[in-house]
């Protein structure tokens, strides 16, 4: 008889926020996320990370949406053993700039910015763009310490 080991992945929690899509409800976002990694051993360094990546998420979210009423956010923070595990959900598949990278900032165009903070206060960053389910971004920071 063989004996099969799986590996589990353990969660300590995961909080689901939905906000309006605009700008004044960013910070509800920002602080949910916060509340949330503070039970991790995240500094209070990285936890300020976390609450920019995510308000920069939720920002493109908005602008590829045009900067008007974006809908519904959908924010998902699944706090695991060792790592935080953020996804921004929103029902725009309108450009959301995925492809930033440093250097290839287009002048004039702030969402490549955020991106680019995103990419860089993250571990881990992938896009999924659905034309009839939307964009979903999945972002990870692993505890260090």
């Amino acid at each position: 008889m063989t004996a099969t080991r799986t590996l589990q992945v353990s969660s300590h929690g995961t909080v689901e926020l939905k906000i309006p899509g605009r700008a004044e409800w960013v910070a509800v976002a920002r602080l949910a996320g916060a509340a949330v990694a503070s039970r991790l051993r995240f500094s209070v360094d990285e936890i300020e990370d976390i609450k920019l990546a995510i308000a920069e998420a939720c920002t493109n979210s908005i602008q590829a949406a045009g900067g008007v009423d974006a809908g519904t956010i959908e924010i998902v923070c699944d706090a695991g053993d060792d790592e935080l595990r953020v996804t921004v959900r929103d029902s725009s598949t309108g450009p959301h700039l995925e492809s930033a990278e440093p250097g290839g900032l287009v002048e004039g165009r702030t969402e490549a910015l955020g991106v680019f903070l995103i990419r860089a206060l993250m571990d881990t960053v992938d896009y999924t763009t659905d034309p009839r389910r939307g964009t979903e971004l999945v972002m990870t920071k692993r505890v260090t310490s």
